[in-house]
């Protein structure tokens, strides 16, 4: 085979040939990964012929377009699009209103269009073709034309640790309401949460929030029992969830999914019937509005859920007319059941909306967009169309797993997502944004570029993203719902990158263990970028005080990661690294947070593990069951919280520092 040909038919196909880890070593793509990511795309590569072939057509298809397949044009300004061939025209809205139309040799000129995705029919009698324009805004709404406030400081929590004596032994949407509220009169402007995508009712293997079934809707595992809408004050539902709460075990310090979902899943069918004979006219009247604005794809997702139930939760060992959504016989599910997961959907969304509309805060809720999904889940049987076959998303080698990773998360075929307008993409979005004042795209040089690693063992690639156009939805999802947009920027990013998103209104984010000058030093934080939101540590890095303490190198060490000459250099290290941070005798909460607040990042974000000084962290990337993964309580509860002589110093530095989201003497 000609391993010319087959790079230049990967690199037209997005494959990068190359790439570099955080120590400078080139990795390249060879032609097993060049085979592997083209046949996960669809294309023929198996041999010289099939090669030709595929270079073939896809030099006959751009010979035929009339125009370029994408085109983002900025909202409210004219653009011109050029054209191969003289041709009419015609430019359409999303509902299909016409918008323009004409005539044009050599440029279509439009006019300067609203907010939204467009759609460009063309044809020269011959051939006809359609484009796909959005219109994006020039910038994501920003932090002062969203709050009217040029600094704030807020909170980042694990909704499932939050304790309280109301929840069964998992932080539910009641509790975080309660925490919104606590914080909002503490001054913090906004509420970070870990994903809440859907985990799927049937997954028996729940791992990871970053690991969903599908992130386009709730997880319903963190409903709060005792505020279903329709059922406020109704003495069966009363009764119902104080058994329900009666058996709950107490103090528990890890939390056991299993059980739970055990215990939660009779009730809210209980309650679902319930609802049905008796829940309020308006409760009704809603839910029922609900259901015909999501549509279809609620629809689908809710017999997704039916068939899981059914069939269990991983699609590819279903039936086989059952593994495609286009060929599942109508009578394949129960019909009832579809209506309960749909109402799940609705309970889900109206709790999470009530803390959106009760919360005191100018930003509100700060909610994660994982970077993927499950390959077994809703979300890869539902865009099957789009998603790449053979291959799952990870990472290189870097500072959070010298191994790499493998996330199992489902990767989506830039070709094959384009045809479908990226509707998935959206759709995701559009869901994350509709209860948030602010949402993390987390892994966000994904929308650039994202690495693939087959499953037959050929080393994984980068495969370019249509960084443009994605970057482009992403702004018009954000202006509709009027949501300031984070992008986790870490780790290995192309030159440029970061400059980009910022050009276009994106904040960036900065993790203060990762700032650090070219000699080890931490970076002055005034040298911080202001366009960004800033924190000390993440559920993936040491707490602030494990970080102090080295309770990261104490697992490293554990797991066999490195060895004692590497633990103790480390712990050598790391304890000049504190010396930098904290003062001798100082806090380390004070110092550090001290440090945060007075950057130039507009955006500071403290861990509640943080100021509660915990010293474990959320996630030790790399592990599965060696560490308590996504399973910690908080030991202090939601309701006391309040009273917590940390966190009303937390509030102080940041008021101090011109954070605080109001002032007591009323100046602001």
């Amino acid at each position: 085979m000609s391993d010319g040909s087959l790079q230049q038919l990967a690199e037209e196909h997005g494959v990068l040939p190359y790439f570099h880890d955080l120590g400078g070593h080139e990795y390249r793509a060879g032609p097993d990964t060049q085979r592997a990511m083209l046949r996960a795309m669809g294309v023929a590569a198996e041999s010289d012929s099939e090669v030709r072939m595929s270079l073939d057509a896809l030099r006959l298809e751009r010979e035929h377009h009339l125009v370029s397949p994408e085109f983002v044009v900025t909202a409210g300004y004219d653009a011109g699009i050029p054209v191969s061939h003289g041709c009419d025209w015609v430019l359409t809205d999303e509902t299909g209103r016409e918008v323009a139309n004409g005539l044009s040799e050599d440029h279509i000129r439009l006019p300067a269009l609203e907010v939204g995705v467009h759609h460009l029919r063309v044809s020269n009698g011959e051939i006809e073709q359609v484009a796909l324009i959005p219109a994006a805004p020039a910038q994501t709404p920003s932090l002062v034309s969203v709050t009217g406030r040029e600094r704030v400081w807020g909170v980042t929590a694990a909704l499932y640790g939050l304790k309280s004596d109301r929840n069964l032994g998992l932080g539910d949407y009641g509790d975080l309401a309660d925490l919104a509220q606590t914080l909002g009169s503490a001054g913090a402007s906004f509420l970070g949460i870990n994903p809440i995508h859907n985990w799927g009712w049937s997954t028996t293997d729940i791992a990871s929030p970053y690991s969903p079934s599908h992130r386009g809707f709730l997880n319903t595992l963190h409903i709060a029992l005792d505020q279903i809408p329709g059922l406020e004050g109704n003495q069966t539902a009363n009764e119902l969830v104080e058994r329900v709460r009666a058996d709950t075990a107490p103090d528990e310090l890890l939390i056991d999914y299993q059980n739970i979902r055990q215990r939660l899943q009779s009730p809210l069918r209980a309650l679902f019937d319930l609802f049905n004979a008796v829940g309020s006219d308006d409760a009704k009247e809603r839910h029922q509005r609900f259901i015909q604005a999501d549509g279809e794809d609620l629809h689908q997702f809710s017999i997704f859920e039916a068939l899981a139930g059914q069939h269990g939760e991983n699609w590819y060992s279903w039936p086989e007319a059952l593994k495609d959504p286009t060929t599942v016989p109508r009578n394949a599910w129960d019909e009832r059941e579809t209506r309960f997961h749909m109402w799940l959907q609705w309970v889900a969304s109206e709790q999470l909306d009530r803390v959106s509309r009760e919360h005191a805060m100018p930003l509100g809720l700060y909610l994660d967009l994982a970077v993927g999904a499950r390959r077994d889940g809703a979300e890869a049987w539902m865009s099957q169309d789009c998603v790449a076959k053979g291959v799952s998303l990870g990472a290189p080698p870097d500072h959070l797993s010298p191994e790499g990773q493998n996330w199992q998360l489902t990767a989506f075929a830039p070709s094959l997502s384009a045809k479908d307008g990226y509707r998935n993409l959206r759709a995701v979005l559009r869901q994350t944004m509709r209860s948030a004042g602010v949402i993390r795209i987390d892994h966000v040089l994904g929308l650039n570029r994202s690495f693939w690693i087959p499953d037959d063992g050929s080393p994984g690639a980068y495969v370019q993203q249509p960084f443009e156009t994605l970057i482009a939805l992403v702004g018009i999802e954000a202006h509709k719902a009027q949501c300031v947009v984070v992008g986790e920027d870490l780790g290995l990013v192309p030159d440029g990158f970061r400059e980009a998103l910022s050009a276009r209104g994106i904040y960036g984010y900065s993790v203060l263990q990762y700032e650090k000058e070219w000699d080890g030093s931490f970076r002055d934080p005034a040298h911080l970028r202001a366009h960004n939101l800033a924190c000390f540590a993440t559920h993936d890095t040491p707490t602030l005080h494990g970080f102090c303490v080295g309770r990261d190198i104490d697992w490293w060490q554990r797991l066999g990661w490195i060895d004692e000459d590497s633990a103790a250099h480390s712990r050598q290290e790391r304890r000049k690294n504190v010396a930098e941070l904290v003062p001798e005798g100082g806090a380390p909460g004070a110092a550090i947070h001290g440090r945060l607040s007075h950057s130039p990042a507009v955006m500071a974000s403290v861990q509640l593990d943080d100021i509660l000084g915990e010293e474990e962290a959320q996630n030790l990337p790399g592990t599965i069951d060696e560490h308590s993964n996504w399973r910690r309580i908080y030991p202090v509860a939601v309701d006391t919280l309040g009273e917590s002589p940390a966190l009303h110093e937390t509030a102080d530095l940041m008021r101090t520092a011109g954070r605080a989201a109001f002032y007591p003497d009323g100046e602001n």
